[in-house]
């Protein structure tokens, strides 16, 4: 975890990282997050390593939570081998 010490966030409030709830401040604390995660150098190694960690809170490479889940989601959708597919390969 070398890049993390390039990070963007090094510094920053942890808080802004780990909102508590969905509305309000927490809100605000992810969109902070997201503006730090935005000038960050190393944004791809951040999600790379969230994604692959199974980190399941907090801003990570600039995504939220849902937002991670989502996008693990949608992997697995395109990796998935669709039936037409898996029919019309076989002998």
């Amino acid at each position: 975890m070398e890049w993390l010490r390039h990070a963007a966030c090094v510094g920053a409030d942890p808080d802004l990282f780990f909102p508590v709830g969905t509305s309000g401040p927490a809100v605000r604390d992810t969109a902070a997050a997201k503006r730090i995660c935005a000038d960050c150098p190393v944004i791809g190694q951040c999600l790379e390593w969230a994604l692959g960690s199974g980190r399941t809170s907090g801003v990570w490479g600039g995504l939220s939570e849902d937002e991670r889940a989502a996008l693990l989601r949608t992997a697995g959708d395109v990796n998935e081998p669709r039936p037409e597919v898996m029919r019309s390969s076989t002998p």
